[in-house]
């Protein structure tokens, strides 16, 4: 398949859905809306919606239906950078080619919009129940797979371990867990969530859920490398970052050879758990090699 073509499609139909979800507003609370879609519309790769999207077709929905969760995962993954960048976290200047939200927004109206963000993100999808959109049953299952991965034992447990393992001494079982929790989560309940939207059987599921966390770790690996290796252009961020605060990376606990070798396995698991898929599955399989190629 021609994934450059398909990722293309799919962010316009994404960028579509939140246009819709998230206009433009006017009023005394406008500085908080122009704060939101800042970050919102600062040119992301749209992977966490269109995982889910691809999700949902895998069992033979339509992206249609799982679009509710596609616009509330890229909310809630956008707070999620809002809050990262924060001086009191990461402390970064640069975010997408553009500077971070606390820059232009100061640091109070940047944690409101990264606020707002989630919480948004979680009422379109429960609305989309209520509402009739999609079957209720399907609506509430989904949110609780989002909410269970951008939660306490999902990306906040990540993130936590992440900031206490700064300037520490961890070993791999640590940089594990923190990839785990802080990106692989979400990246997991994208597709899942999409999969349940689309209708998937028990079986299909548990074998999406299975590929979502493995290509969820490759994913991040990755980015550690990146962080190294990568092109500060076209990452739209300076580069290295991660070794000046110390961070826990696989690089920094396994080497690059290392972190290659796992990323690569996990891609393998991942694509490997798709095998009770035909072809309806590509979409995945593709996204999952890409994982090891992008750039950015």
């Amino acid at each position: 398949m021609d994934l450059k073509a398909y990722l293309a499609q799919r962010r316009e139909m994404i960028d579509r859905a939140l246009e819709e979800a998230l206009p433009e507003e006017h009023g005394l609370a406008q500085m908080l809306d122009r704060a939101m879609r800042y970050s919102l519309f600062a040119g992301g790769k749209r992977l966490r919606p269109i995982l889910c999207l691809a999700g949902a077709e895998t069992v033979g929905g339509s992206p249609e239906a799982a679009m509710p969760a596609a616009v509330a995962l890229e909310m809630i993954h956008t707070y999620s950078l809002i809050h990262d960048d924060l001086p009191f976290m990461d402390d970064d200047d640069l975010r997408r080619g553009r500077a971070t939200s606390h820059k232009v927004f100061g640091e109070a109206l940047a944690i409101l919009a990264g606020d707002g963000l989630l919480t948004e993100g979680l009422g379109q999808l429960a609305r989309a129940g209520l509402k009739g959109l999609v079957p209720p049953d399907r609506a509430l299952a989904a949110l609780d797979v989002i909410a269970r991965a951008a939660g306490k034992k999902g990306m906040i447990a990540g993130q936590v371990v992440d900031m206490e393992s700064e300037g520490r001494e961890v070993d791999e079982t640590v940089v594990r867990f923190i990839h785990n929790h802080k990106s692989g989560a979400l990246i997991a309940a994208s597709v899942t969530s999409g999969a349940i939207l689309g209708g998937g059987g028990e079986s299909q599921i548990e074998a999406i859920n299975y590929y979502g966390r493995s290509i969820g770790l490759a994913f991040q690996i990755t980015d550690d490398i990146l962080d190294i290796e990568g092109d500060p252009e076209l990452m739209g961020k300076e580069t290295g970052g991660d070794e000046d605060r110390c961070k826990a990376t696989y690089p920094g606990v396994a080497g690059r050879d290392r972190s290659w070798e796992v990323a690569q396995e996990m891609v393998a698991e991942g694509r490997a758990a798709l095998s009770v898929f035909g072809r309806e599955a590509d979409s995945l399989r593709e996204i999952a090699s890409y994982f090891l190629t992008r750039r950015k």
